[in-house]
């Protein structure tokens, strides 16, 4: 059977990589796809599909044996997705597949994937360099962001109302400075007074920030700002602001002894998946260099 070619019945395998592929694509079953789509997902079945085939064909797959209750269990997975039986029967039929064909396909994937298991415990053990050297290499993985914990006035701009033009907002700000000049435990008063941002029934506070939250020009200005500094006369374009950096909290870096199981798990599923990708490239091409072959 050609697997490229239009199908109006598929076999019950090929019908579960039609399935599979529609609820990862389109996050429905066959029968709500158009032409179009159905197209898409009928190639990305035969893909999958003839992948599954080539390695279940393999020397790796020849002496595995899926017991019959891990099939079960599989098979009582999918059929757990549904209110009842009935709608799991109803949902296997209106996608081309039954109870036998379910299992095959199961046992199928579940094959597959113990293929592919076995193909990653070949992978090279993770020593300790390995991991010391990922964790030097790329610590910024490891540190916390410095946070400043601070407080702000807003004063907006807004020619629609008198008390909002640029002079008085201008004006209003400036009055706020110049109440604030060199009493910085005063800015929580003068923000419950002057500003127009929500924060001020809490007396500005915007709490623990991270770089890149705030507007850019408010982003720079806070994180070039001392602990206990409050900044000049900002412009944006909600209107006028003044922060002031209550705190500021260092970024840690975490201990390597902290990082080293993280890095060792992460380093070993991406040489366990390189190691596959390896073996499968070369069982293609095993596979190409036979068809040609027989030419």
């Amino acid at each position: 059977m050609n697997l490229h070619g239009e199908r109006q019945g598929y076999d019950g395998e090929f019908a579960y990589h039609m399935l599979r592929s529609a609820l990862d694509r389109y996050r429905c079953n066959l029968s709500e796809l158009d032409e179009d789509q159905l197209r898409q997902v009928r190639e990305k079945a035969s893909k999958s599909y003839e992948l599954e085939s080539l390695v279940l064909s393999s020397e790796e797959a020849r002496d595995l044996i899926i017991p019959d209750e891990l099939v079960e269990r599989a098979m009582s997975e999918v059929a757990g997705r549904y209110p009842s039986e009935e709608e799991f029967v109803e949902d296997l039929r209106a996608n081309g597949l039954g109870h036998d064909a379910l299992r095959g396909a199961l046992h199928r994937e579940l094959i597959f994937d113990a293929v592919m298991q076995r193909v990653a415990a070949r992978s090279a053990d993770i020593n300790d360099i390995d991991v010391r050297l990922f964790y030097e290499m790329h610590g910024d993985r490891f540190a916390s962001a410095e946070t400043r914990t601070a407080r702000h006035i807003l004063v907006t701009v807004n020619p629609d109302y008198p008390e909002n033009t640029p002079a008085m907002a201008q004006a209003r700000i400036q009055e706020a400075v110049r109440r604030l000049k060199g009493k910085p435990n005063r800015f929580h008063d003068i923000a419950r007074r002057y500003s127009e941002c929500p924060t001020a029934m809490e007396g500005g506070r915007l709490g623990e920030v991270r770089k890149g939250v705030l507007y850019p020009e408010l982003d720079a200005c806070l994180f070039s700002l001392q602990e206990g500094e409050i900044s000049d006369v900002i412009e944006s374009e909600m209107g006028f602001h003044i922060l002031y950096c209550e705190k500021i909290k260092p970024g840690k870096r975490l201990a390597f002894s902290k990082a080293a199981p993280r890095i060792r798990e992460l380093l070993k599923k991406r040489r366990a998946r390189n190691c596959q990708k390896a073996w499968l490239a070369a069982l293609q091409e095993h596979r190409t260099g036979e068809v040609d072959d027989r030419r």
